[in-house]
């Protein structure tokens, strides 16, 4: 089935590779406020905009206006990608209203930002467009076959991009400035945080007897033996790191069986189930899951603590530019064969990213140190936060090129006082954005001249 480019997924898709800027090691992205939507207030009467393919003006913006047919495009957007996210939506009448107020919004907001000179130039949308077709595994000349095949103009593209990336500039210009946290509102939210923060961890290291998707049940009551079997050798004495090295079959083997300290939530609720009740070194299993049957062995299991702490990954990452003569499609191949050699024992991870990444990261073997949520672009973090300790991803496409992922540890590291501060005054800016850009928004609605039409008759 031939992938079909639709431009709000596009929009949304965009929206993701925007968020923040890029810093160190090229990947490092600092998160945004809000976000790129546009949140409507006050929808307009629902008469005034039709269904259909007719096209009149339904209002005006200063001198500027906005068609029937602009309307029900953006309901179609909405609609599109309200369906990709499963979420449930208006009648369509009332959707058209609400359509034609987030227009007017962002109408007016554009307006402003020309006004105060904001631009945004070509270059910058060249680069979206070719991290647009990164995402779809595309290249440039291949995203606008596609697009021209699936009828969607590439001018209207680049324009609905620059209208984007020019509001959300806008808003990350005028909404955070306008927040306003105090220092007693800071200590309120500590005060309630650590009254409520119980973190329960547990280490854990498993082996895992993998079941086929279509195994047959005498070969799954076989599985289940061996499983039985395993797990009465290491009651009986049988060192369980050897047994997990020798004989199961998940990414962890290789840190024989260990899955690494981090809270009970970021474990499998079979495994915290199974174990809860365990003290430091007692097994449990064999536990049933979709991949097979788990033994599993407590390896540590601190107290909880009511401190503050954040979640912490350390990883490698080889990093691949398409450019010139290397092409996407080639720099996946080279990095998938990487990534067969690092599994078959035939190399090491750091070795290749200090002869093949072109990352600044290479001289340290790719070593990206500790990462705290947020500090990476999404795609990148996304698919990092699903690895085991030692496993390596599939090649992955990011705005700045194809990665091989490698997870070493991960930890949760308390909060000094001063990150404390600045976790809770961050978060209190969250809290208070939507509100903020509410009240903001409707200041610049307001400078504006808006008359409503009526449809013809």
């Amino acid at each position: 089935m031939k992938k079909r480019l639709c431009l709000c997924v596009l929009l949304s898709a965009w929206g993701l590779l925007m968020a923040g800027s890029a810093q160190a090691q090229g990947l490092r992205s600092s998160p945004s406020p809000g976000g790129s939507g546009l949140r409507a207030a006050s929808p307009a009467p629902v008469t005034r905009t039709v269904s259909g393919t007719s096209d009149f003006i339904v209002a005006i913006v200063d001198s500027e206006p906005v068609t029937n047919q602009e309307v029900n495009a953006q309901a179609s957007r909405v609609l599109a990608q309200a369906s990709q996210q499963g979420v449930a939506l208006p009648a369509r009448q009332q959707l058209l209203g609400e359509a034609l107020e987030q227009l007017i919004y962002e109408r007016t907001q554009l307006q402003w930002a020309q006004q105060s000179g904001l631009k945004v130039t070509d270059q910058e949308i060249d680069q979206i467009e070719r991290s647009l077709a990164e995402r779809n595994q595309l290249s440039v000349s291949e995203f606008r076959a596609q697009l021209a095949r699936d009828g969607l103009s590439l001018t209207q593209l680049r324009q609905s991009l620059r209208q984007q990336q020019i509001l959300q500039r806008l808003r990350d210009r005028e909404v955070p400035a306008r927040i306003k946290v105090s220092e007693p509102e800071i200590d309120q939210f500590l005060t309630q945080q650590k009254s409520q923060t119980q973190t329960q961890q547990i280490h854990l290291a498993q082996l895992l007897v993998a079941v086929p998707d279509n195994a047959s049940s005498e070969q799954v009551q076989q599985l289940e033996a061996k499983a039985q079997a395993l797990l009465k050798q290491a009651r009986e004495g049988a060192d369980f790191s050897r047994l997990a090295q020798e004989h199961s079959q998940s990414q962890d083997r290789a840190n024989a069986g260990q899955m690494g300290l981090r809270p009970v939530d970021r474990y499998p609720s079979l495994f915290v189930e199974a174990t809860q009740k365990l003290a430091v070194g007692e097994l449990a299993g064999p536990v049933r899951s979709g991949a097979g049957f788990h033994l599993l062995k407590v390896i540590e299991k601190p107290a909880a603590v009511t401190a503050l702490t954040i979640a912490q990954t350390q990883a490698r990452h080889i990093l691949l530019r398409p450019g010139g003569q290397l092409s996407q499609t080639a720099a996946r191949a080279q990095l998938a064969q990487m990534k067969r050699r690092v599994e078959l024992g035939q190399a090491n991870f750091a070795d290749l990213a200090k002869e093949f990444s072109q990352d600044a990261s290479a001289a340290q073997g790719g070593d990206l140190g500790w990462a705290s949520p947020g500090m990476f672009v999404p795609e990148f973090e996304e698919v990092m936060n699903r690895l085991a300790i030692g496993e390596v991803s599939e090649p992955l496409v990011s705005r700045f090129g194809v990665h091989l992922i490698q997870v070493q540890a991960r930890r949760n590291s308390p909060l000094t006082a001063r990150e404390e501060r600045d976790y809770a005054r961050n978060a209190l800016k969250e809290r208070k954005y939507d509100e903020t850009y509410e009240t903001w928004a409707q200041e610049i609605r307001g400078r504006a001249y808006i008359e409503y039409r009526e449809p013809p008759q």
